[in-house]
């Protein structure tokens, strides 16, 4: 199937059919972003803390302009609705690894799958790349982490980043792994340096609180 081929639909429809089905996914990916991980950790309490509320906002108010974006870029095409399902599911991993350090089996095998699948035809990647991308994501933090564990005796990360990274390699091919794992690692970064900042100012405010 060429998923290049154009429906011949009008923008103003294109847009606002891309919005209404990011909203769709967002119904069973919010409530996964819930149940998915109380089903890997049941000491998660019931109740969600309320940064889940904040990450839950933030996920409905992106996810739409994910989607226009992918409207704007691939057009009226099947290749918009498979990269939209691409970058929402994306941001609901995103929204279960930042809350609770999960990434679920369920939705990175299955993230995986869709992109072996949409690669068959050469949508964003030629077969062979997709393949060998899904592999060499999964082997690249394998390798990495049995390093890390050969001289630490710890274990440095979850298999569910060797699956994300192997799902994202399928979907793009091997050749912008390099790429991903070094805007990847940035992003670490700089969420771990805004986190690391919250606490600093957390503890001097309750400093100041306590001498007043």
């Amino acid at each position: 199937m060429d998923m290049w081929i154009p429906w011949g639909l009008p923008a103003p429809v294109v847009f606002v059919g891309a919005v209404a089905f990011a909203l769709f996914l967002c119904v069973p990916l919010s409530r996964a972003a819930y149940i998915l991980p109380r089903r890997l950790d049941a000491q998660l309490p019931a109740e969600p803390a309320p940064v889940h509320r904040v990450y839950r906002a933030a996920f409905w108010r992106v996810a739409p302009v994910l989607a226009l974006c992918c409207a704007w870029r691939f057009g009226a095409t099947p290749a918009a609705v498979a990269a939209i399902v691409y970058v929402v599911v994306l941001l609901a991993l995103a929204w279960i690894d930042a809350e609770t350090g999960f990434l679920p089996d369920i939705l990175t095998l299955s993230l995986l799958c869709l992109g072996v699948l949409v690669n068959m035809a050469g949508t964003f990647a030629a077969p062979a790349d997709a393949v060998v991308g899904a592999l060499a994501g999964y082997l690249a933090l394998w390798m990495v982490c049995w390093v890390f564990w050969r001289f630490t005796g710890r274990q440095g990360m979850g298999h569910g980043d060797f699956k994300l990274l192997a799902a994202l390699g399928a979907w793009l091919g091997w050749a912008l792994l390099p790429d991903v794992i070094v805007l990847s690692s940035a992003l670490a970064l700089i969420v771990a340096v805004m986190r690391r900042l919250g606490v600093i100012c957390r503890r001097a405010k309750r400093s100041v609180l306590a001498h007043t």
